[in-house]
């Protein structure tokens, strides 16, 4: 039967041009072929299940760059004999979606099904997303959308129930390894040495597409003997570490490095740390969220934590980047070494929630200000007691408005200082009911 809706090839149609880019020549033919993504195209995977069914719900792929989110989309239209439509969400407006709407809703009406692959879809904004949603639920199209953003945030809630979220796993150093080995079969032998091989993989950071551009660009240079690691750090470009810093990287790392800290490990807190500046992440964000955790995770444990934030602050600003960037160093380490206590962070809320729901009762007069001649006639400041004047400096008078019982929000941890601080107020507490007695 002929296709009156002529879309996008699939791939096991397609033959790339000899002279296309080497990631393209080594597209996969087949599912079976996608390397590193095996949880989802085995036999006991969700796309492998699919398949195999013949029954293809819309889909999410959500992975790094260069994972395959391409290939497995259009790999899908050919396993399931799916018309393919590509759009992407950088260079498509709504014109580009009705039409391609307006293009599977005639397909369907010839018996095809289509497969509308949308790479970037969280590019799109609210509105436009909204607008998949009729065609969706209709079954106009399947829709196969590709982000490397984390889809609970970029994507709308309405349509994240619509469809499946596979997550696509970055290359590990097997899967690049038999990248490189299939460019090999196609090209010949890289011009490295097994230790320049190594480093090669390593430095794409789990980018199979990156990676094969590295080996195209090495085949074309017709270099005259093997490169070691040293010399090929020297010809190809550095890999800039993947991070973006008002994204799903941003709070991946900063979390990472919250929970190292939380951890007392200073070795994998100082390694998101150098994850983030390497990156070109702004130093006096990550002081900042190292301050914020002395304060909400040492507090008195250790009070010098927040004292080394502060220096480190003052210390980065004088001295400026790079040989500023070491107070932040030191800050970190002596955080992540520090005793830890989120007693004064566990106040807090506490207090909060207490006030919120007592904020009318007034404070007990006795410790109230009398500035006029009423207030003191009413009984503002009758009966205060002031500590100075008391045995051990310590009155044990009742603070706490009339009608409200005694709280407690602080508690201190038997670590660091606010071991003496528990003592401290553990001796106030059996002092305050002496004095009761009395």
């Amino acid at each position: 039967m002929t296709d009156l809706f002529p879309a996008d090839p699939p791939p096991a149609t397609d033959q790339p041009a000899a002279d296309a880019p080497l990631a393209d020549r080594l597209r996969p033919r087949d599912l079976g072929e996608v390397i590193g993504q095996e949880h989802l195209t085995g036999a006991e995977g969700p796309i492998g299940r699919m398949v195999a069914a013949g029954r293809l719900a819309s889909l999410i792929l959500w992975g790094p760059p260069g994972t395959g989110k391409t290939s497995i989309a259009r790999l899908l239209a050919a396993a399931t004999d799916m018309r393919y439509h590509a759009v992407s969400a950088v260079f498509s407006g709504v014109a580009d979606l009705k039409k391609a709407f307006a293009e599977a809703d005639r397909a369907r009406a010839a018996g095809q099904r289509t497969l509308l692959f949308v790479d970037e879809i969280h590019r799109f904004n609210r509105a436009q997303q909204d607008g998949f949603l009729p065609f969706v639920e209709s079954g106009t199209v399947t829709l196969v959308g590709a982000t490397t953003e984390n889809p609970s945030f970029e994507l709308n809630a309405a349509l994240l129930s619509r469809a499946q979220v596979l997550i696509l796993h970055r290359l590990g150093a097997d899967a690049l390894g038999r990248l490189l080995d299939r460019a090999e079969v196609l090209e010949g032998p890289l011009p490295l040495t097994p230790e320049a091989r190594d480093a090669l993989i390593a430095s794409a950071d789990g980018d199979g597409r990156f990676l094969l551009n590295q080996a195209e660009t090495l085949y074309a240079a017709q270099l005259p003997a093997p490169l070691d690691p040293a010399a090929l750090g020297a010809f190809l470009q550095r890999r800039v570490a993947v991070y973006d810093k008002d994204r799903d990287g941003h709070y991946n790392l900063i979390s990472a490095l919250h929970k190292s800290l939380r951890g007392s490990d200073p070795q994998a807190a100082l390694y998101y740390l150098a994850r983030m500046l390497t990156a070109g992440e702004e130093p006096l964000y990550v002081l900042r969220r190292i301050t914020r955790f002395a304060v909400e995770d040492i507090g008195l444990a250790d009070p010098q934590a927040l004292l080394q934030c502060t220096a480190a602050r003052e210390t980065y600003q004088f001295l400026g980047s790079p040989e500023g960037e070491l107070a932040i160093v030191q800050a970190c380490l002596y955080c992540a070494t520090a005793p830890k206590s989120n007693a004064a962070y566990a106040a807090m809320k506490a207090a909060w929630k207490s006030a919120r729901e007592t904020g009318s009762l007034s404070p007990p007069p006795s410790i109230l200000n009398a500035p006029t001649k009423l207030m003191k006639d009413i009984g503002y400041g009758r009966d205060y007691a002031y500590d100075h004047d008391a045995t051990d400096g310590f009155s044990g008078a009742d603070y706490w408005p009339e009608g409200m019982e005694r709280q407690e929000f602080y508690r201190p941890v038997e670590r660091g200082f606010e071991r003496q601080v528990k003592e401290r107020l553990a001796w106030w507490s059996r002092r305050r009911e002496e004095l009761q007695r009395e």
